[in-house]
């Protein structure tokens, strides 16, 4: 529930900015709005990202629907 709250209050304050600082040039920030389910999944992809790029092996553990030994 807070994690909901927090991320409803990042996206105010998203809005927020881009009302009051747009962005200017050719490439504008324009992202397609991702559900709370899809953020949580992006944010995990990314963690594990740079955990690897630490050397550090957390995931993942199954591929293709294929369970790997941990």
């Amino acid at each position: 529930m807070s994690a909901c709250i927090a991320e409803l209050c990042e996206s105010l304050l998203m809005a927020l900015l881009r009302v009051l600082l747009p962005a200017r040039g050719r490439h504008r920030a324009t992202s397609p709005q991702l559900t709370c389910r899809e953020e949580r999944l992006q944010r995990r992809r990314r963690r594990e990202l740079w955990l690897a790029v630490q050397g550090i092996d957390v995931g993942p553990r199954r591929i293709h629907g294929v369970e790997l030994p941990a």
